[in-house]
């Protein structure tokens, strides 16, 4: 599971009857309330904020972590996809989710949340009774996995599986019609090394969403089991001319030119994306995309067509060196990223520690295995059994689960603690482990974001002079940053690892290639952009050590009549109104 994975989400509950008032329902979307990134009294962990990179990547990386935030996009997607009046409230306070129930009445409120938010979920719905209690209450996203929800809860309806279909069916609606894209980027707020991220990967980046699940099916994966589980998979756009069509709508009202497409395995439908990718070329598109991706799919595309397809970024599954997942057998993985990496490609290799064959004997093998990709960024995450897959039912099977009714779930995120007995690892050796391996990867391979300047470069002495214009215009967009403020990243780099020789070596060497391919004007602007950078890492390092958190903003967004003026409103990808 991913923090990417769409919150509230279709349909094994299968409205019992159309809502009296239909599309006239009036509806609040709702993300669980905050504080995130602190302890509290209903659930909340510092250990596991609402930061995707800064919580399962770069989360050791302290003043040179990627921070940002990413929207509630399953929310956002189904308040396009209604006709009824409609209010997204995400990442509220409790305050303001108060204010806003015993302000303004509604007729549905719908809330999402995964397992480790059910303490809050149930407090939300505590309140809505006492504030409106005509409301219909319906919850869903991975919170509804965990059994029983419906006598755990004041709710009236629990969704399990893809929302759009399942809000359509309740408001009267045809529920087979087309889905409507939401204009959004990809992430908001990102900042490193204490200074905001302001560049086309993160604020140009539009959220492209082509479909939800996952057919490989891992036994861990809880986006698999969410939406049917094996083999099984919700297609949003089947073919590549509508996803074509899409992120052409896209590109024309948000202004941008790559794309985060959120899907488990993108590449996987192999004659959607090469049907895609004929399209890009007749109408000459220089898209990037970042996808995710595993292994045995890669291999089933060349090198030329992944860059002709403007493939930038991979998120790859890595697991373990001596895993049994179909989709790495017999992949050296290091070789793959390697070879991605020398085309430009950047990796997040995601390594998981506990599999059923780790030990305290041999777990320094395993995260030196995966500190050996060097991948731009790393993910690791303990092996962890979440309500609804197959994983969990197995170990619940053998009576290993520690806490099988889900009474606690407040550290079930994968980031801390073991909820099963592990066979050969001791309780609570789990978490020194985990930190171990995020620590090795950042001593041994640096901060990511100077990881991500190297395979840049890669890709501009690949390809800065290919025969192929669209290619060129591509790869020169990608990489026009790596002359100016990226070699001033590494200029401060090299500056705050002065006394650790090895790597203070390796950043050298890629500034040094700056120089040589840019001339004088690179090293001129390293100076003074690492100047600068170099100033801010100290005050982020001091803000960081007096105990500073990044919370999200609020956003409140509303569509008040049928298909008007939503689309122009979204299309900017900000909120109509911030509270916070």
């Amino acid at each position: 599971m991913t923090a990417f994975d769409l919150p509230i989400s279709t349909g094994a509950d299968s409205a019992p009857r159309v809502h009296p008032l239909g599309r006239n329902a009036r509806v609040l979307l709702c993300s669980i309330f905050g504080p995130f990134a602190q302890d509290d009294e209903y659930g909340s962990r510092a250990i596991n904020p609402m930061e995707l990179y800064h919580n399962q990547v770069t989360r050791v990386q302290g003043p040179w972590s990627l921070r940002m935030f990413h929207r509630s996009f399953g929310l956002m997607i189904i308040q396009q996809n209604i006709s009824a009046p409609c209010t997204l409230l995400d990442f509220p306070t409790l305050e303001r989710f108060r204010e806003e129930i015993t302000t303004q009445p509604y007729d549905i409120i719908g809330i999402s949340a995964i397992p480790p938010n059910l303490r809050k979920v149930e407090e939300m719905c505590r309140m809505i009774r006492e504030a409106q209690p005509q409301a219909t209450i319906v919850v869903g996203g991975h919170v509804a996995s965990v059994d029983d929800l419906e006598r755990r809860l004041e709710v009236d309806h629990v969704v399990r599986g893809e929302g759009v279909r399942w809000f359509r069916r309740f408001l009267g609606e045809p529920e087979d019609q087309p889905i409507r894209h939401p204009r959004v980027t990809s992430g908001f707020g990102a900042r490193a090394m204490g200074v905001p991220i302001l560049d086309k990967r993160h604020v140009g980046t539009a959220m492209l969403v082509p479909g939800v699940g996952c057919p490989i099916g891992c036994n861990f994966c809880a986006t698999s089991a969410m939406f049917g589980g094996k083999g099984q998979f919700i297609s949003f756009y089947e073919t590549g001319d509508e996803l074509f069509d899409v992120m052409q709508q896209l590109e024309r009202d948000m202004n941008v030119r790559s794309f985060f497409a959120l899907d488990e395995n993108f590449l996987l439908h192999h004659k959607r994306a090469m049907r895609l990718l004929e399209l890009m070329e007749e109408h000459d598109k220089a898209w990037s995309l970042y996808v995710f991706s595993s292994a045995n799919v890669l291999q089933r595309y060349t090198t030329e067509q992944l860059i002709r397809l403007g493939i930038m970024w991979v998120w790859l599954g890595i697991e373990g060196e001596h895993t049994d997942y179909d989709k790495i057998r017999e992949i050296d993985t290091r070789v793959l990223v390697k070879k991605l990496q020398s085309h430009g490609i950047q990796v997040l290799g995601s390594t998981i520690i506990g599999l059923e064959d780790h030990r305290p004997e041999n777990i320094d093998q395993v995260i030196d295995y995966a500190v050996s990709h060097d991948a731009e960024y790393h993910q690791f995450m303990l092996y962890t059994p979440n309500p609804g897959t197959p994983f969990w039912r197995q170990q619940q099977e053998a009576n290993l689960l520690t806490d099988p009714d889900c009474n606690v779930l407040e550290d079930m995120h994968g980031q801390g603690w073991f909820n099963f007995r592990h066979p050969h690892i001791p309780e609570g050796m789990e978490n020194e482990m985990l930190l171990r391996a995020f620590e090795r990867d950042f001593e041994v391979n640096g901060p990511s974001i100077a990881r991500l300047v190297r395979t840049l470069l890669q890709g501009w002495q690949r390809y800065h002079d290919h025969p192929d214009p669209r290619i060129r215009a591509r790869i020169e967009w990608e990489t026009k940053d790596v002359p100016t403020n990226h070699a001033g990243v590494l200029w401060a780099a090299r500056v705050w690892y002065r006394r650790q020789p090895d790597l203070r070596r390796r950043l050298t060497a890629v500034l040094h290639d700056i120089y040589e391919a840019f001339g004088p004007k690179s090293r001129r602007a390293a100076r003074l952009w690492g100047k600068h950078f170099h100033r801010n890492l100290v005050q982020e390092e001091k803000r960081l050590s007096e105990g500073w958190t990044y919370e999200p903003p609020t956003f409140y967004e509303k569509t008040h009549q049928p298909s008007e003026a939503h689309d122009l409103h979204v299309a900017k990808g900000v909120p109509s109104i911030t509270d916070r």
